[in-house]
Formats: C-alpha cells, sequence, structure tokens
C-alpha cells in the first residue's frame, strides 16, 4: 500500500532540487499536489481509459474545476433536464457569471445533438450523465459519439458517477473527459468525499493549474481511502448490481409499488441501449421506485425501514434509501421533475452489500406497513 503523505508542504530550497512529481511539476505544496493523491490519480486514469487524472475534494469540486475551465473557451454547454440538481445549479450560476450560454436537452442522445449548432468557430460543450439521477435514463453514449462525429467544435464530458469504469468508459465513446464523485462506488464505504476527472494530459495539465489556485485538492489521507476502495470496487460493483437485479425484479410485482426503474428489467426502456453500450452484462446499483400513494406515504416507507439507511448518499458498502425530490432532484422545478418521472412519491435505492433476502424483507415489512422487526 502507498505511504500516505500528510505533509503540507515539502522541503527544498530551489525548484532545481524540489522533488517532481511523474507530471514534471515539483512537489511543493500540499494543496499543489501529493505523492499519496498521485498514486490515485494514476490508477483512476488506467481505469477510465485516459492519460492522466485529477482527485479533488468532492465531486462537485471536481465538475466546478472543469466547467470554469471550459467556460472561458465555449460559446454554449449543453446539458441533460434530469441530473444531480447541485451540478445544473452550479452549470445555472456560472452560465450567469461567465457569459455562456445553457441549453438543457431531454435525456437522449438525440435531443442532446438536436440542441447543438455544430457550427465552424462556435466551441460547444456537452455535459451529461451517463445514467441519471435518479430515474436511470440511459444516455446512448454510442449514438452520442455518432452525432457530433463532424463537429470539431463539439466537446463531450460524461460524469460516470452511476455506471464507473467498470460498465463503461467515456473515453471509449471520444469524451474529452470523464468526471464522477468518488465519495459513492470508487471509495464505497460512505466515508470519504472526494471527486475526479479523468481527461488526456494537456487538459489535465490545464486544470491542475486550475486546481493549484482554487485550491481544491483531495487530501492525502481521503486519496488513500479512495485508493484502498478502488481495489475492491469490482467485486463490490458486480454484488450490487446482481442484488439490484433482484430488487426490481421483486418490487416490480410489490403490490404497493406502482412503477420500477431499473434499466436491468427487460420492460425497461433503457434496457436495449443499456446492454448495447454497457462493458458487462450488469446494469449498476441503483433502484429506483414509485410508491403507490402520497409523497407522505413515501416518507412512511423510509421510516419503516429497519436494514436500510434513510440518507441521501449511493454507491457504499450498506443500502441507502431517499426521496430524491426533496433530496438531489429538490432544485429542478416540480413540473419538470414531474415530467421527468420524479414523482414526489419516488424512492431511490442505492443497494449495499447486505444479504439480498434480507434487503427484500426490509423492502416488502416496510411497503406493506409490517412491524419493525428488534435489532
Amino acid at each position: 500500500m502507498p505511504p500516505i503523505h500528510l505533509s503540507t508542504a515539502f522541503e527544498f530550497v530551489s525548484e532545481g532540487d524540489a522533488v517532481r512529481s511523474d507530471r514534471g511539476f515539483p512537489i511543493k505544496y500540499g494543496r499543489e499536489e501529493s505523492p499519496t493523491v498521485r498514486v490515485l490519480e494514476r490508477l483512476l486514469a488506467r481505469l477510465e481509459g485516459f492519460e492522466d487524472a485529477l482527485a479533488f475534494s468532492s465531486g462537485m469540486a471536481a465538475i466546478a474545476t472543469l466547467i470554469t475551465h471550459a467556460a472561458g473557451r465555449v460559446r454554449r454547454v449543453v446539458t441533460l433536464l434530469e441530473g444531480y440538481s447541485t451540478s445544473i445549479q452550479l452549470l445555472e450560476r456560472l452560465s450567469k457569471a461567465m457569459g455562456f450560454e445553457l441549453v438543457k436537452a431531454w435525456p437522449s442522445a438525440e435531443a442532446v445533438v438536436e440542441c447543438l449548432e455544430c457550427r465552424e468557430g462556435v466551441e460547444e460543450l456537452v455535459f451529461a450523465e451517463v445514467m441519471t439521477n435518479p430515474t436511470l435514463k440511459v444516455l446512448d453514449v454510442a449514438e452520442l459519439a455518432e452525432g457530433v462525429r463532424g463537429c470539431s467544435g463539439v466537446k463531450v464530458v460524461l460524469d460516470n458517477t452511476f455506471t464507473t469504469p467498470i460498465l463503461l468508459r467515456p473515453s471509449d465513446y471520444g469524451a474529452v473527459a470523464s468526471v464522477q464523485s468518488l465519495t459513492k462506488y470508487v471509495a464505497g464505504h460512505n466515508d470519504v468525499i472526494g471527486g475526479g476527472v479523468e481527461a488526456g494530459s494537456g487538459l489535465i495539465k490545464e486544470l491542475w493549474d486550475w486546481r493549484r489556485v482554487l485550491g481544491n485538492a483531495m487530501h492525502a489521507f481521503d486519496a488513500y481511502l479512495t485508493y484502498r476502495g478502488l481495489k475492491t470496487l469490482e467485486v463490490r460493483f458486480a454484488r450490487q448490481c446482481r442484488t439490484a437485479a433482484q430488487v426490481a425484479e421483486f418490487l416490480e410485482d410489490h403490490p404497493r409499488v406502482e412503477e420500477v426503474m431499473y434499466p436491468g428489467l427487460r420492460s425497461s426502456p433503457y434496457h436495449g441501449i443499456a446492454s448495447r453500450v454497457f462493458r458487462v452484462r450488469a446494469y449498476g446499483g441503483v433502484v429506483s421506485f414509485v410508491v403507490k400513494g402520497s409523497a407522505g406515504d413515501a416518507a412512511a416507507v423510509l421510516r419503516r425501514f429497519r436494514l436500510i439507511k434513510p440518507s441521501p448518499s449511493l454507491g457504499g458498502v450498506d443500502s441507502l434509501a431517499s426521496i430524491p425530490a426533496f433530496s438531489a432532484a429538490r432544485y429542478i422545478p416540480r413540473e419538470v421533475r414531474l415530467r421527468l418521472g420524479i414523482r414526489d412519491s419516488l424512492i431511490r435505492l442505492s443497494v449495499g452489500l447486505e444479504d439480498p433476502q434480507e434487503i427484500i424483507e426490509d423492502l416488502d415489512a416496510a411497503l406493506t406497513g409490517g412491524q419493525r422487526l428488534k435489532p
């Protein structure tokens, strides 16, 4: 395992005798570069199929740095109507502050391509989640890549948080960068906040300088924990995907459930896309479902959980559930939420590593109003 370099500063007299990272930068100050963080970044880059990577203090710090860097170069940013609402808020605020046009497309490759001007001399950025939060619409990244093939001014950045490099590598579909919340599946234990950007070495060098002045690099100890979590990503994620598929099938037949959203179900309109673009026959560890009734009925289900924990995060070893309309999607206007299928009674369940049958029993008891079991 790599050593944890907790030093905030590194000893040298002049830059000529400073220790240098493999990027060529002198390692002077922890805000700029850390040997421990660097070990994680190299592994992230390799997994995502890019030349290099940067680790940040949070997923939003990674996105903010990337968009701030792009804002001075692009005239338009096309994103999706559905996504993590804080990402959408950031894009809205930066578009007003920095003067680029922000366009929100329906979550489909066809709709995104239709929103692009694709004109010579016009720089445009597509920023989109591969699998949307929280209704799990899968973007046809192959169709998107084909749609922008002749548009030299269009750059695509994909948020790979829900899919991870196990299911999809944005580099395989022409994306200039991949971003993700390392807090979720990569670290995987609900004990680290972090974000990553993977890209070509030229873009990473430019983003490195932005990270230096913004001061949002990942801390060495968090990098160590993330690196440790990354070592078990494949086995954890495989188990979570298998369990999620079982849970989705159970919920699809439950009398208290109105709708189940999971691309692994053959009934899902995104099953075909996911089966075509994902690298393995797995469909993620998150299942979203609509409880029959009101938001109050959904909240009652959360209160009755014994094993599953009501919490707004995802991707960890513990099963977590939330109501996105009042958490991750609350800043999306209600009329837009409803059009996207984000009902007030929708629950997003992130499946953990508990026994699948125990998760199903907990869901059944909570949905049917059964008595809470004693711990």
